[in-house]
C-alpha cells in the first residue's frame, strides 16, 4: 500500500478562519485517500520552535512514498522560512519520498497521485 504524508499549517492557528471547518475538510480528504487504498496521515505545524520537531517525528515515523506540502505553508510570503524548512527536512529525513504540492486541501490526493 502506498503511503502519503500531508504537511499543512495548523488550521486552528490561522486568525479569522474557521479552523474546525478546515480540519473537517482535511479529514474528508484523508477519507478520499482511504477510498483509493492509500495510507495517508496529516501533520500540521505552526511557525514556531515546535515545527522542526513535529515534522521530524512525522517524517521518520514511516517510510513515506510522497509528502504533500500544503498551500497554507507555501503561499503566504511571511511563511517562506517555514516552507524552506519543510522542504529541507523532507530531503533530510524522508529522502525516498517524492515531494508534491497541492493547491488546496481538496486536491491533496491528486497531488500525491501524480507521484505514485
Amino acid at each position: 500500500m502506498s503511503s502519503v504524508l500531508v504537511v499543512g499549517y495548523d488550521p486552528q492557528a490561522i486568525p479569522g478562519l474557521d479552523g474546525d471547518a478546515l480540519r473537517a475538510a482535511l479529514d474528508a480528504e484523508l477519507a478520499r485517500f482511504g477510498h483509493h487504498r492509500i495510507d495517508a496521515s496529516v501533520t500540521v505545524v505552526v511557525f514556531d520552535d515546535s515545527a522542526e520537531s513535529t515534522l521530524v517525528e512525522s517524517l521518520t515515523r514511516h517510510p513515506w512514498d510522497v509528502v504533500v506540502v500544503g498551500g497554507g505553508i507555501r503561499k503566504a510570503e511571511p511563511l517562506l522560512p517555514l516552507f524552506e524548512q519543510v522542504v529541507n527536512l523532507i530531503r533530510r529525513h524522508a529522502p525516498q519520498a517524492a515531494i508534491a504540492f497541492n493547491t488546496s486541501i481538496g486536491d491533496s490526493l491528486e497531488a500525491a497521485q501524480r507521484w505514485l
